[in-house]
């Protein structure tokens, strides 16, 4: 029998009824199916955008500082420190002195999940089911903490070699002295902690971080470990002016 045959066959045959029938049926299935993947997908978009939205308005907010104080100490000092100076060991940045921008930001790209940290994603999303407000205020509050004076440092060798190395590769965008750019989005890298830079700075080399800036990627492809060592705890040694350290 040939193909057209058997086609008209099954079509007329004794269970076309039947197979008609099962058809129909697999195609409603199908068309429920993509239904509600679509509806899924828009409601995710639109989750999206409405969260993206609360970084964006939070970015054009004035501050409150007093309830960012207020916010800071129960939500984050637990881990960043009542003077949000962080760890020594790395595990948690200083984020006194960080441009509020820059906060900002990295809380949208955690909330968003371009920026794995899972200690952070429950913390970020109880902001965001708040307040842009309160992100703004928690931002600005920590912007103008005072830094502190002795971050963790490195082991002093070579450091002639990565400050030239820095200004060739990275002043251009984070500045002579680490101060970085708040309105470009581009973070203080001055005085952090040593473990904390030469962590990300791996991470950011090997595609481990994904909200990494391109830009800063193709400077950092090639160094070794040995290298962003280097560059590590030299960022660690930029203090910033006097008049933003805290007191030890």
């Amino acid at each position: 029998m040939e193909g057209d045959q058997k086609v008209t066959f099954l079509l007329k045959g004794p269970g076309h009824h039947a197979l008609i029938l099962a058809m129909r049926v697999i195609r409603q299935i199908s068309v429920g199916i993509l239904s509600v993947l679509l509806l899924i997908t828009g409601f995710c978009q639109a989750e999206a955008r409405i969260y993206g939205e609360v970084f964006a308005r939070a970015m054009a907010l004035h501050p409150d500082t007093k309830r960012g104080e207020t916010a800071f100490l129960a939500r984050c000092s637990a881990c960043h420190g009542e003077d949000a100076w962080g760890s020594y060991d790395g595990e948690y940045p200083q984020l006194a002195g960080q441009h509020a921008k820059v906060i900002i930001k990295q809380l949208s790209d955690i909330h968003a999940g371009i920026r794995s940290n899972p200690k952070m994603t429950p913390v970020v999303k109880e902001l965001v089911n708040e307040a842009p407000q309160l992100v703004a205020d928690i931002a600005g509050y920590l912007e103008g903490l005072p830094m502190n004076p002795y971050p963790e440092e490195g082991y002093a060798e070579d450091l002639a070699v990565a400050e030239l190395t820095y200004r060739q590769k990275c002043a251009s965008c984070h500045g002579i002295k680490g101060e970085g750019d708040g309105s470009k989005l581009y973070p203080l890298v001055q005085g952090q902690h040593y473990e904390y830079l030469l962590r990300e700075m791996r991470w950011l080399r090997d595609g481990e971080r994904g909200n990494a800036d391109p830009k800063m990627v193709e400077q950092i492809r090639d160094m070794s470990d040995d290298e962003l060592a280097l560059m590590a705890d030299y960022l660690s040694r930029l203090m910033p002016p006097a008049e933003r350290l805290g007191e030890d």
